[in-house]
């Protein structure tokens, strides 16, 4: 019964020398190599296997002398604090620890066992550094794998910062030495590889019939029997009797001797062989992983899964096993208080229908035999790094062969926007009918829908959702399972709307009191929408709410629950700063189109769209700025990320057409300035996420705050000198105006208070180009900021974080003029300049990107291109934007359709230079105070 069995490689001119390495990540990568090395010692080859893995895996499944094991570790995969929870600081530590630092001692010693064993070809499942060892010896290497580590850990490194980069970097170039790349089923992004095959899914046979399985068990032929299987990692959690629906029983695999079970759980043996006892089964409860996804699908068993965070292979798995009616998604929370019921029940309605090969142990010993002795595997038609959808990893670039076919499977495509690899822009078209359908659904007590198409496709997939449930039967993808029981649909329901934003010009000069310049606009990139519930009384401590400090932590303590502080948040801030008691239970659905990490306001948008849909709900009056400033404090203190306030007042307070012109001393909108109908504004992704929790932008806040103090300081001494000489301490100056100068300098809030010419005049010489974290301790005391921290061990740069924010509140002051200045060439030359200006000033401050500067150049080019052949440009200027360090850059152009067409064709050239195809933001929509709420409810038919 054995479905991946078959002939074995045909042999070839002598037995072959295989050095087979297995990551220390997981079983699924222990137990699909056992299969393709059981293949390779039929053959008659010799397989040297080094590994973490527990021998037993191996030997258990193949028994031969020309299997050797060779236990090292030289990659970690994932830090696991449980079976659902991976650390990725740890993660990284513990990588750096295993495979940077002793680097140079890894390849000397792996390029001596590789001549040692005198090895015909190399495989890695997918340990990176060997595919440089072997490239080192000249002796070729294969990946099998549905992820590489470098798509893995490039989230992890937005939450180390920055400075971790190199190890994405470092990971990526020594998957670039592979030759092969044999990639299975389920597979993400995986730029590094030139050259990829498919290959079928590598799944280990049976050996016993569903009925011997059962009888072996003592369980009845027509008994309900879930299997409980969280991989090799253990669990520890207490199970009860009362979890599982009567009469079913739970088959419990990698149970402890320990572990105390109810009579309808059984514990199985260590030994165990899973693909009989799932096949035995009706279905299963655990995580989504390469083995249990690929035995699922295989022996059609339906898959009720956890959500684990950080697990970024997860979601194409995941789309897999949807594509495929295979899986349905249990919330964290209701798995852990034993609520499985509704969901093992509704796992029997489910239809599993992959019909696909599942012979990948043979194609894959195949295919490295082919290679070890020379043979091209290789053809023209579907090599190269195709089909990788442009992906882009943390600024690693990759160059694609061109003239190579594209070709996407159904699954993958499902998942494109996740990753950002989708279109550059997705064409809206509401159907008619669904949208009339959907809007006779719904009775709109208040509001007004004002055409947005945004907010016709939410009460479309409102109203699918809920028809969902009264009449069809079809498999719903992602959350809609779980989006379709949120509400009581007998119930009124809210709806508020908030834009991300494009960052013109003020950036991060906004914790500085600068004037900012800000678009809010409506970008149609679709997101994720992760589930998440939670008690209001764990926000109680007490008769009072639990502090911002515990609250951080209680989203910290999980990574899957960390995203929700941004939405939950906002409860909390409205409960402790205007005093709300909320004693219902609140439903809250967020649907976001603005794409995460691009440096346009995802964050602020969700956080002012759900303060305003539960004020809303809530009868709470709360104006445009303020609910901003709340939103602030749901960053800063529960979020725990150093952000200004433009974000928050840009998606609350903006409208269409119009630059959002405000003062954050602390938020004052000073006017809203029209877009001159002659000039237009772009955004361009790079490719490179954003973040505002990252290091970079902490670092450089920490460093302006310590200037503000430096000068603060230095304007006190010369008040204590004025007030004790006789002269004045500024030539030119009455000794009384100039001591009342520096007194209101020595009590400085706002460093875009001070004048560039008086910077330059009385302290710029004395700010050092940086200094240490204990040395500024020591001199100065605290910096006097309350969302970040001087680590005493770290070194800080004072004088460009400094300089910035002066310099940037000069040229926002000179722009908001100048659009109101003529419509000339002249006039977008001197805006575009003062954008430039403020890149170069990012640049200064270490907040740049190779990305955004390869972008910024690149409309450069076009301007200076279009100016050499003695003709007038159509762009004019561009900047980083945001918090900087990657995201997303503003383009200032011509509204003409010249500057539509060179967009185009900086799009293309920068995925001509790095494989990735840049997100193009346009079009403006009114921000959440303009928009007000609609209050809705459903009509029965």
């Amino acid at each position: 019964m054995a479905s991946a069995g078959g002939a074995d490689p045909s042999p070839p001119p002598r037995p072959l020398v295989f050095a087979f390495y297995l990551t220390g990540h997981g079983f699924g990568h222990a137990t699909r190599a056992v299969e393709v090395v059981r293949h390779l010692v039929a053959a008659g080859h010799e397989v040297h296997v080094a590994t973490a893995v527990p021998e037993f895996v191996f030997t258990a499944e193949v028994r031969s002398p020309r299997l050797r094991i060779r236990r090292v570790l030289l990659d970690c995969g994932a830090v696991q604090a449980d079976a659902l929870t991976v650390d990725p600081l740890a993660t990284l530590e513990k990588y750096r620890e295993t495979a940077v630092v002793p680097r140079e001692s890894i390849l000397r010693a792996e390029s001596e066992w590789l001549s040692s064993i005198k090895a015909d070809l190399v495989v890695s499942d997918v340990v990176p550094v060997v595919c440089r060892a072997a490239a080192d010896m000249g002796v070729r290497s294969v990946c099998i794998a549905n992820f590489s580590w470098d798509f893995i850990y490039a989230e992890y490194i937005m939450e180390a910062g920055y400075h971790d980069r190199s190890i994405v970097w470092q990971i990526a170039e020594d998957y670039a030495h592979c030759d092969i790349l044999l990639r299975l089923p389920g597979y993400g992004p995986m730029p590094a590889f030139r050259n990829v095959i498919d290959v079928p899914l590598v799944v280990r046979g049976l050996r016993k019939s569903r009925s011997e399985v059962r009888k072996e068990l003592g369980l009845e032929e027509n008994a309900k029997v879930l299997v409980f299987n969280f991989g090799g990692q253990p669990a520890g959690w207490k199970l009860k009797q009362e979890w599982l629906p009567d009469g079913w029983i739970c088959l419990v695999c990698g149970a402890s001797n320990s572990q105390d079970v109810p009579p309808n759980f059984i514990k199985l043996a260590k030994d165990a062989y899973t693909p009989d006892v799932l096949a035995a089964s009706d279905c299963m409860l655990g995580k989504i992983g390469y083995g249990a996804a690929s035995e699922v699908l295989a022996y059609k068993l339906p898959l009720v899964f956890v959500r684990r965070d950080y697990f970024n292979e997860e979601p194409f798995l995941r789309n897999l096993l949807e594509h495929y009616q295979n899986s349905i998604e249990m919330i964290r929370s209701d798995f852990l208080t034993g609520h499985w019921k509704p969901y093992l029940l509704r796992a029997l309605t489910l239809r599993p229908c992959y019909n696909g090969p599942i012979n990948g142990g043979e194609v894959v010993a195949q295919i490295l035999q082919d290679t070890a002795i020379g043979k091209e595997c290789i053809s023209d038609k579907f090599s190269g790094a195709r089909r990788l959808q442009d992906a882009i990893v943390s600024g690693y670039q990759r160059q694609r062969a061109p003239g190579r076919d594209v070709r996407i499977p159904d699954w993958y495509s499902l998942s494109e926007t996740e990753t950002g690899a989708g279109p550059t822009s997705k064409n809206v078209a509401i159907n008619e009918t669904a949208a009339s359908r959907c809007f006779e659904d719904f009775e709109i007590l208040h509001g007004d829908l004002q055409g947005l198409t945004d907010t016709m496709d939410f009460l479309k997939s409102l109203s699918e959702l809920n028809r969902n449930i009264l009449e069809s039967s079809e498999k719903q993808y992602q959350e809609r399972t779980a989006a379709s029981v949120l509400f009581d649909w007998e119930k009124e329901i809210y709806i508020a709307r908030a834009p991300g934003r494009l960052d013109v010009m003020g950036g991060i000069a906004d914790y500085s009191g600068s004037l900012v310049l800000q678009v809010s606009f409506g970008s149609e990139l679709s997101n994720r929408a992760p589930t998440f519930d939670m008690g209001l009384s764990d926000f109680m401590d007490g008769e009072k709410p639990i502090s911002y400090e515990k609250a951080r932590e209680f989203f910290c303590q999980n990574p899957s629950q960390k995203w929700a502080a941004y939405v939950a948040g906002t409860i909390l801030v409205l409960m402790t700063e205007l005093g709300v008691q909320f004693t219902d239970s609140i439903s809250i659905l967020v649907s976001s189109a603005v794409p995460e990490g691009k440096g346009v306001s995802s964050s602020a948008s969700v956080e002012v769209a759900t303060m305003s849909a539960i004020a809303s709900a809530y009868g709470l009056n709360i104006n445009p700025r303020d609910l901003a400033l709340l939103c602030q404090k749901v960053e800063n203190h529960v979020v725990g990320a150093p952000c200004g306030v433009m974000d928050q007042m840009a998606s609350a307070c903006g409208e269409a057409n119009k630059l959002l012109a405000m003062v954050c001393q602390p938020a004052e909108v000073k006017e809203l300035v029209s877009i001159p109908t002659h000039m237009r504004f772009w955004g361009l992704d790079s490719g490179i996420r954003h973040s505002v929790g990252g290091g970079d932008y902490g670092s450089v806040r920490v460093g302006t705050y310590m200037g503000r103090k430096m000068i603060k300081c230095a304007a006190s001494d010369l008040v204590s000198e004025s007030l004790a000489s006789e002269a004045p301490v500024e030539s030119g100056c009455h000794k009384e105006n100039a001591t009342g100068l520096l007194k209101s300098e020595a009590a400085l809030e706002y460093l875009c208070n001070i004048p560039p010419h008086r910077y330059e005049a009385a302290y710029a010489k004395d700010i050092p180009e940086a200094i240490s974290g204990d040395a500024f301790l020591e001199k100065y005391g605290d910096h006097n900021d309350t969302v970040t921290v001087i680590d005493p061990k770290r070194s800080y740069s004072v004088k460009a974080p400094t300089r910035h924010p002066i310099y940037e509140n000069f040229r926002v002051e000179t722009f908001k003029t100048l659009l109101a200045a003529g419509s000339t060439d002249e006039q977008l030359s001197a805006l575009g300049e003062l954008m430039y200006q403020c890149h170069n000033s990012y640049s200064a401050c270490g907040l740049g990107s190779d990305g955004t500067d390869r972008l910024v150049n690149l409309v450069q080019e076009m301007q200076h291109r279009t100016i050499s052949k003695g003709g007038s440009p159509s762009l004019f200027g561009a900047k980083i934007t945001g918090g900087g360090s990657g995201g997303t850059i503003c383009v200032i152009g011509k509204n003409c359709s010249r500057s539509s067409e060179e967009i185009v064709e900086i799009q293309q050239r920068y995925k001509a230079a790095t494989g990735y195809l840049p997100i193009l933001f346009d079009g403006l929509s009114p921000g959440a105070a303009k928009f007000g709420y609609l209050k809705i409810r459903w009509r029965h038919s």
